[in-house]
């Protein structure tokens, strides 16, 4: 199968990592049989450079004649002075947009080869966790009417949270078909107690379970879930939730693996085609250093096979590789902690990965 693949790049460590899970694809395609075609596009501080803009329409047009697109990191010092509009971090809310991509896959899983890094006791996590938090992209109060206005107390900020039954049936039904193809249970995480959104999100997401009868659902307010992220991080499997929701509870959620540089997400929507990305930033602090954990990125690239293109076994493969990897004890500065492993630059991950596929 022959497949056309938009590169972002981008800033900081994202040209390293990138090329990293070019690699792997490109081993991939060897082993399988595949033709992956790979089209570079520039987004971010690098798009600022060159044309003043974050996302230039060359980039937008390019992704959207990609079969899928594959993103590394935007963002960096030199452009913290830059206004709201023409921040490097712009260009993602834009493309996100462009694609029409509304869900957003997070999996925060813990290797059992790197329970040592989780900052939860051993006996917490002594089993292990794998959750996929399946978040809303593009509503809530990330996408609500906002201003300011003259209030009780004089000038005063509003943001307003906003979520139709569309919204909220569609991003259900991801998780539900998620979670058949896992342990068939789903936790709705919403703040139904006190928000009118929330109580319409927890309405039509009961609705749509009622269509996937297998699967169990739960609801778990948002400040609970917080809490048993850490007290039992093992009773989740697909959490479905909106985005300001999503966006904080899926970063703490990453914080129990013992290192985001191990962490992919995928960005879908209607159609095949996704936005695959590490959720680590730009790291300008090691950029060009070879020093970077391409793992995340590499997942990213797996995830991609497994959603977009239905490559299930090629996607086991890349995620087995990885496993055995770092059973092997072999570890990334950012992975070597108090242990005793030598740390592996970004390239020498990188092939010991591709000579476990």
């Amino acid at each position: 199968m022959e497949f056309n693949i938009g590169l972002l790049k981008g800033d900081g460590i994202g040209p390293e990592i990138v090329d990293s899970a070019v690699r792997v694809l490109e081993k991939i395609g060897e082993k399988y049989g595949h033709k992956f075609n790979f089209s570079s596009y520039l987004i971010g501080g690098c798009a600022i450079d060159a044309t003043g803009k974050p996302l230039p329409e060359e980039t937008v047009e390019g992704c959207l004649a990609s079969d899928s697109v594959l993103l590394g990191a935007v963002g960096g010092p030199k452009w913290d002075g830059l206004g709201g509009d023409i921040r490097p971090e712009k260009a993602l809310l834009g493309i996100r947009a462009a694609m029409e991509l509304f869900t957003n896959l997070r999996p925060a899983k813990l290797y059992p080869a790197l329970k040592g890094a989780c900052p939860l006791r051993a006996d917490l996590v002594e089993k292990g966790f794998d959750i996929m938090i399946v978040r809303e992209l593009t509503g809530g109060i990330y996408f609500g009417e906002r201003g300011y206005r003259e209030g009780k107390y004089g000038t005063e900020a509003y943001d307003t949270e906003c979520y139709s039954e569309m919204e909220i049936r569609r991003i259900a039904k991801v998780a539900f078909e998620t979670a058949m193809k896992r342990s068939k249970k789903v936790i709705s995480i919403d703040k139904a107690n006190v928000l009118e959104s929330s109580r319409l999100w927890r309405k039509v997401v009961h609705e749509v379970a009622a269509d996937f009868p297998e699967v169990e659902i739960e609801n778990m307010l948002v400040d609970n879930a917080a809490m048993q992220l850490v007290r039992n991080p093992g009773q989740f499997d697909v959490a479905v939730t909106s985005n300001m929701f999503g966006d904080i509870l899926s970063d703490e959620a990453s914080q129990l693996t013992g290192s985001i540089g191990m962490l992919p997400s995928a960005s879908l929507g209607a159609t095949k085609r996704g936005l695959y990305e590490p959720i680590h930033g730009s790291a300008p602090d090691i950029a060009g250093q070879n020093k970077a954990n391409p793992i995340a990125t590499i997942l990213s690239a797996a995830m991609m096979l497994r959603y977009s293109f239905d490559l299930t076994e090629e996607a086991d493969a890349i995620e087995r590789a990885v496993d055995v990897v770092l059973d092997k004890g072999l570890r990334t500065a950012d992975l070597v902690g108090n242990s005793a492993a030598a740390a592996l630059s970004t390239t020498e991950m990188t092939d010991k990965i591709l000579e476990q596929i």
